[in-house]
């Protein structure tokens, strides 16, 4: 009989699953940060327990590896002084007349929609380091951004 006629399993015919990547470097957290990597754990650990269908247990535990090395690796970040934009400030800014808020946060809690962006994109490295009344000029289009306020989160 031909080979081409031959068929193992369905498995050999499936695209292959890879795990999730880690984002390079270390794993900064605010304490909001963390509390939403132990939440999603948690919601992981107990689907998992509820016994899914095979294919969904495979992709849980995989996002469940994910999660757990998220979580053992999570460094809380030291509390900002406010002075200067750093990981955990909240920090206004204006730029072509328009006033908006963005929180420097760790790269698992970034929502930038909501005003939430990683530490690693290009918008919070140039805000990084800067004070009150600083101008700079951004990463993409736009005018020069200046620092109207910073405040530090709880």
């Amino acid at each position: 009989m031909s080979v081409a006629f031959r068929r193992e399993s369905d498995e050999e015919h499936l695209e292959p699953k890879f795990e999730l990547p880690h984002p390079p470097g270390p794993n900064l957290v605010t304490p909001r940060g963390l509390a939403l990597i132990e939440a999603r754990n948690a919601e992981l650990e107990a689907a998992v327990a509820a016994s899914p269908t095979p294919e969904q247990l495979l992709v849980l535990q995989r996002d469940l590896r994910y999660w757990r090395a998220r979580l053992t690796t999570a460094q809380l970040a030291p509390a900002p002084s406010g002075e200067i934009v750093a990981f955990g400030t909240s920090v206004t800014i204006e730029q072509d007349g328009i006033t908006r808020t963005l929180d420097i946060v760790g790269h698992d809690e970034s929502e930038p929609a909501a005003g939430r962006i990683a530490v690693t994109a290009p918008l919070a490295k140039a805000l990084i380091g800067n004070e009150v009344g600083d101008e700079l000029d951004p990463p993409g289009p736009g005018g020069p951004i200046t620092i109207a306020a910073i405040e530090v989160k709880p």
